[in-house]
């Protein structure tokens, strides 16, 4: 039986506002006033900052994270796109500061919205404002997050005997027990999961297994599948958010606990795995804080597919190109990567974490996990 606890208790902390990180906002005012020097000296303004480009990108085998390189970029405003750019910065900087003076926090897509107002510096497309956001990130070495900006959905849900305190937007600090104190959905992660939001209490947990689809994560709970077996149940939600990355990293570091991640057979589902693991290219200059490298992928494998003799799908061409793309990819770049892939290749066959119901609704529970996490050491 897990210790006795305190439920749902709250306390009202000395400081109303959740904090973000107390210097956040210093780079923003720090680029501001290097550009405004400039106008001042007469010259042409320009920044500098870290490419983000394919060929500025490496990873790093011994820490198991992609890398920004030390290649340079400059935006000036010699040119209309590059002063265009620079104007769009700073409208982004002052309302950064704006919602920071207000206590005020802006999803990524009303920020969008939010330029029309900009006039000539407005953004034409989402992409283009979430792409300047991840600029700010790597020339302020910041998170969006610090910058009170946020996807509009927030992280993973979490079942199991994990006990958290959370500091909520009125400044009351709550307890909460993430399967005892929450529905059946779990408990969900808010966008910002950094400790003055959000610290660990307590487990009795052995292990951590994030899990891509829904009605897989619904199948273990109702199973008791994280009482019998030790397990906190997190739900991936299919591509990871950021959120739900940085939770597995900081429960992995704090609380010790080996983090398993289990997928579709497929090679997107693998590519969900290699996010949690390693980190995606387009977040590289966050590896460090959102990467899990001792992450170990459980299944659904090539080899499951022919052992279990799960039911399956056709490789579509697209399928086949992304597994082909894999081949090369760094973070698959072990024996044991490159056997699975060549082995899908040459079967030609995809297949579902729930087609393991074929053996019944209980399977997976009582066979499949055990013996694969007994096969890792993790059981």
């Amino acid at each position: 039986m897990p210790p006795k606890r305190a439920r749902m208790s709250a306390t009202k902390s000395d400081d109303d506002e959740p904090k973000i990180r107390a210097d956040a906002l210093t780079p923003t005012l720090a680029l501001a006033e290097s550009i405004y020097d400039q106008l001042d000296r007469g010259e042409i303004p320009r920044m500098r900052l870290p490419l983000r480009t394919k060929q500025n990108l490496s990873f790093q085998l011994k820490e198991g994270v992609w890398r920004l390189g030390r290649t340079m970029g400059t935006r000036s405003a010699r040119k209309l796109d590059g002063a265009l750019m620079l104007l769009r910065t700073f409208y982004l900087v002052d309302f950064i500061n704006e919602m920071a003076t207000d206590k005020k926090t802006s999803t990524l897509r009303e920020l969008y919205y939010i330029s029309e107002a900009w006039e000539d510096a407005k953004f034409h497309s989402e992409d283009e404002s979430n792409l300047l956001i991840e600029d700010l990130e790597v020339m302020c070495e910041r998170l969006r997050e610090d910058f009170r900006l946020h996807p509009e959905e927030n992280g993973a849900s979490v079942i199991g005997d994990l006990t958290i305190k959370e500091k909520n937007r009125r400044g009351i600090v709550k307890t909460i027990h993430c399967k005892d104190d929450v529905g059946d959905g779990g408990y969900s992660l808010p966008f910002n999961v950094e400790k003055e939001k959000i610290s660990f209490v307590g487990t009795n947990a052995k292990f951590v297994i994030a899990i891509e689809c829904g009605g897989m994560v619904d199948r273990l709970a109702e199973n008791n599948f994280d009482e019998k077996q030790g397990a906190i149940l997190v739900h991936l939600k299919g591509q990871p958010a950021r959120s739900t990355r940085r939770f597995l990293k900081r429960i992995t570091e704090e609380l010790k606990l080996p983090v398993v991640v289990f997928t579709d057979g497929d090679p997107w589902s693998f590519r969900i795995y290699a996010s949690v693991a390693y980190g995606a290219i387009k977040t590289a200059h966050l590896s460090n804080y959102l990467a899990t490298p001792s992450a170990e992928f459980l299944g659904v494998t090539a080899s499951d597919i022919e052992n279990y003799e799960l039911p399956s799908d056709k490789l579509s061409e697209q399928d086949v190109r992304a597994l082909e793309a894999e081949r090369t990819d760094p973070r698959f770049g072990t024996a044991e990567w490159r056997a699975e892939i060549e082995l899908m290749l040459k079967n030609g066959k995809k297949a579902e974490q729930q087609s393991l119901a074929k053996y019944g609704l209980n399977y997976v529970t009582d066979h499949y996990l055990p013996e694969k996490l007994t096969e890792m050491g993790v059981l």
